[in-house]
């Protein structure tokens, strides 16, 4: 045990570390649509290098069932009431890459789709905060930090704090992370009792009420007893109406337990000296392989087989959120005005599929917009672009500039969240940063930047310093796992 973490032990008179349950809709490899499972998947095994016994439960949705069902092992059942109902609650025990894993069981809840949307996910999400309070003491571990992830599961700690009084579920601490503020599980208060019967003098702005709605999330902020979200930068941004939509009072009357960790990646997965989906591998220092990568990926999306050409990259949603309408802005700008690639890999808003389909045709060998996703290709994406594009609107934490440098490929990003917190933009006078930043959301500054990033790129000694810091930078879970286990510990 870090001698740190024995000296915060000792502030509040014990000697073990805490034990902590994990609660999420979803966990990488197991089920995954977004950041939040790679999170979710790769923090406890970062934990336990530290010595921390972190579990995870999370719903036995039907695409881990079609993948390890013959891994699972059958705990118990039982039947718990959902206002009216009684329902089925089945708990499956699987341990993966040394991390043991609980799994809610219940074919009409998961049986499809992870997220159902409206109130049908309403429903999916309350069932499961009602499952975890009610199989936590039978588990044989009982956990001293409830780590809750996003609105669907900021009701537990609510739940636990008020209809659990004297038990495991209300002696329990909780720890809210903010994935991502926008979505926060609104509902009526008719649909809040029906599913869950919280308490009537709870429905005001006090607790859960916010815009006439009961806000899972609002929930979670009043009753945690810390908050946290995924990068500093972020903490400070929903502090402001701007980026809180709506939860700026509580917050701010909470600042005191608020605070920002920034997100990590999966250094095996995301590892250019041994990623097996590459052409070839390279690392800092060694760059022949970065080239092969480039050539190969022209040569698979029908680019122009050009290794002097810069190539410019996107992975992305495209959603005005992801800042894809200052793209759509500029791109026959720059396109027509300057020698350059661009590749986009990603899904999105229809019209702007049909700008990026249209453009592919207007710019023949020099543009490729591939619909849809692979995570094969994104590896390569990474591994054989210049320049990485991430023009947020907002920006919790963001994974794929941390990606994109890891593979030394220099990202270009709006000045938000976690992007402002691990990209430091790059000084022409003292030749500092690992990348290039614009501060406001404006497609004509992104394209100046876009441009300053140009000129660059025909300076051999600037691009090649660039490269090495992006790549030197380290954007492990290991430091995020610290700053959790401080949270945990100051949370006893």
């Amino acid at each position: 045990m870090k001698r740190e973490f024995r000296e915060l032990l000792r502030e509040r008179g014990r000697t073990e570390l805490p034990r902590v349950l994990l609660a999420a809709a979803e966990c990488a490899p197991l089920s995954k649509t977004g950041g939040l499972a790679d999170v979710v998947g790769t923090l406890p095994k970062a934990l336990k290098k530290l010595g921390i016994d972190a579990r995870v439960i999370t719903p036995y949705h039907r695409c881990i069932k079609d993948k390890y069902a013959s891994q699972v092992e059958h705990m118990f059942y039982f039947y718990t009431n959902l206002g009216w109902r009684h329902v089925y609650v089945g708990l499956e025990r699987l341990e993966l890459d040394g991390v043991v894993i609980y799994l809610v069981d219940n074919e009409d809840y998961f049986g499809d789709k992870i997220y159902r949307g409206g109130m049908p996910e309403g429903e999916q999400y309350s069932f499961f905060c009602r499952a975890v309070m009610d199989v936590i003491p039978n588990l044989g571990f009982e956990p001293d930090v409830i780590h809750c992830n996003d609105w669907h599961t900021a009701m537990l700690p609510m739940l636990g704090h008020t209809q659990y009084p004297g038990q495991i579920q209300d002696r329990a601490k909780y720890l809210l992370t903010i994935h991502n503020i926008a979505f926060q599980g609104k509902f009526g208060f008719d649909f809040v009792q029906d599913m869950l019967g919280v308490d009537a003098k709870y429905y005001t702005p006090e607790f859960m009420e916010l815009n006439g709605c009961a806000d899972f999330l609002k929930a979670g902020c009043v009753f945690s007893d810390r908050i946290n979200t995924v990068s500093p930068s972020y903490a400070s941004e929903i502090k402001m109406p701007y980026y809180a939509e709506g939860l700026e009072g509580i917050l701010n009357a909470r600042h005191d337990v608020l605070t920002g960790i920034i997100n990590g990646i999966d250094k095996v997965t995301f590892n250019p000296k041994a990623d097996p989906t590459l052409p070839a591998r390279f690392d800092r220092g060694h760059l022949k392989g970065k080239a092969a990568c480039k050539k190969s990926l022209q040569e698979q999306m029908g680019l122009e087989q050009r290794p002097d050409v810069p190539l410019f990259a996107m992975v992305t949603r495209m959603t005005e959120q992801k800042g894809f309408d200052l793209v759509a802005c500029v791109l026959d700008d720059i396109m027509s005005r300057e020698d350059m690639q661009f590749m986009l890999l990603g899904t999105g808003d229809e019209r702007f599929e049909k700008f990026m389909a249209a453009a592919e045709r207007r710019y023949p060998g020099r543009l490729c917009a591939y619909i849809g996703y692979s995570e094969t290709l994104s590896h390569l994406v990474y591994a054989g672009s210049d320049f990485f594009l991430m023009p947020s609107r907002f920006e919790p934490c963001g994974l794929s500039q941390m990606i994109a440098m890891r593979y030394g490929s220099i990202p270009i990003v709006r000045e938000t969240g976690g992007l402002r917190d691990t990209v430091t933009p790059y000084n022409r006078f003292t030749g500092e940063g690992n990348g290039f930043s614009f501060a406001n959301f404006d497609a004509w500054e992104m394209r100046d930047t876009m441009r300053l990033a140009l000129e660059c790129y025909r300076n051999d000694e600037i691009m090649h310093g660039l490269i090495d810091r992006a790549m030197q930078a380290d954007f492990g879970f290991d430091r995020s796992a610290e700053d959790y286990a401080r949270h945990y510990i100051w949370m006893l």
